[in-house]
């Protein structure tokens, strides 16, 4: 006897943070250019806040500890028990697993190098240059090559002059390694997915990029003349994914053993939405404090790079959705595989390109406008699941 689905009006976003993220990605990035304007030193002040490895500026301090927030909220969700017994879970978590580790960083490479470096390399600006900071463990001399860039002093500091085109790109190279995010939850869930499996998905990848995203990352950055040192990746991966995952795994342990597994799920874990929401729009002000300028004087600026954005995600989608028929998974298995493989891990990315190339890098803007376009997009995607439920049997 089969379930009757829940109507259309029993899933919706209820979190308010979640139901306007657009919105108040919109406010944020209207702020930062604002305060890049009126307290440019205070912006700069934040970005000088540190660690240091041998006189090199490693770790933002600030952008540490929101990305912090924005990931510990994901990990603790995470029920390891689950995680280990995923092997039963076939053919849903092998396809992900194919898709985003094997398929979709490619396809954004590919995309990003045709349009980014070739289509709308001229509305960009093909002689725009951007600095980024020097590559960790490295010190050349000024005027060195390294990959695409120069080495330039700029305020006594040295940075890498690199066309402004390939720091974009780099930025979507970011996001094209990290797949699925915390909100892909909400997305299963309006699609009326299996939100178990939902959870499961992105427990699974979240532990795989442990393994793979500074694999990946070095690989394709590399590629694209932009070669950052392995250490540098290994060391991201460590502050922005391992430490909170390491801290979401002792919290749920500790806070269910003491208090109860229905207390966590319905107390705890429900008053770190807006905490998560929270550290990223804040994340999105220190960012555009930066770009204030730059975006002014090139306003399209983010359509250039929203373009192959948004064909990477519909093509993933589709990529997923389609095979997923093909494997004939159930309609609540392939929904959340396809949304899974659509949605991007921009906290990551995020942190990755200010950790590897500066908060006021066209590569960190990239990873934001990656952010900026999420919930609109996948909204979309999300339609297009609930109109094609028939294509799919019910389990």
């Amino acid at each position: 006897m089969s379930r009757t689905l829940p109507r259309a009006d029993e899933r919706r976003m209820t979190s308010v943070f979640e139901r306007w993220l657009t919105l108040w990605v919109l406010l944020c990035i209207a702020a930062g250019i604002a305060l890049g304007k009126v307290a440019p030193q205070f912006a700069r002040t934040l970005d000088g806040m540190t660690l240091d490895v041998g006189g090199a500026p490693v770790i933002s301090v600030p952008i540490a500890i929101c990305l912090f927030l924005m990931m510990y909220p994901i990990m603790v969700k995470i029920d390891f028990g689950r995680v280990v017994s995923a092997g039963k879970g076939g053919r849903a978590l092998l396809l992900t697993l194919v898709i985003n580790w094997g398929v979709k960083p490619f396809t954004m490479y590919g995309l990003g190098l045709l349009l980014l470096g070739g289509v709308l390399k001229g509305l960009i600006g093909p002689e725009a240059m951007d600095l980024v900071k020097m590559p960790f463990g490295l010190d050349l001399p000024v005027g060195a090559v390294h990959g695409a860039g120069t080495v330039v002093l700029q305020d006594g500091v040295k940075m890498l002059q690199v066309p402004l085109w390939r720091s974009y790109f780099a930025g979507c190279i970011l996001l094209g390694i990290a797949p699925c995010t915390a909100m892909v939850l909400v997305w299963g869930y309006l699609a009326r997915g299996n939100d178990h499996l939902t959870l499961l998905l992105v427990a699974i990848n979240s532990l795989t990029m442990l393994v793979l995203y500074g694999v990946l990352g070095g690989f394709l950055l590399g590629v694209g003349r932009l070669p950052v040192p392995w250490q540098a990746l290994l060391l991201s991966v460590g502050v922005y994914v391992a430490l909170p995952l390491a801290a979401g795994y002792f919290t749920r342990r500790w806070l269910i053993a003491a208090r109860g597994e229905a207390w966590f799920t319905a107390r705890f874990l429900h008053r770190l939405t807006p905490v998560t929401i929270g550290a990223l729009l804040l994340t999105l002000v220190l960012l555009f404090s930066f770009k204030g300028e730059t975006i002014a004087a090139r306003p399209l600026t983010i359509v250039w790079i929203a373009i192959p954005l948004f064909l990477q995600t519909v093509l993933v989608f589709a990529l997923t959705y389609g095979a997923a028929k093909v494997l004939k998974l159930p309609y609540a298995e392939a929904a959340p595989a396809a949304l899974v493989g659509a949605s991007n891990h921009f906290e990551v990315a995020i942190a990755t390109a200010a950790m590897l190339f500066g908060l006021s890098s066209g590569a960190a803007l990239a990873t934001v406008v990656g952010v900026l376009i999420e919930v609109p997009v996948m909204l979309m995607l999300v339609g297009v699941c609930r109109r094609t439920t028939g294509w799919f049997a019910r389990a």
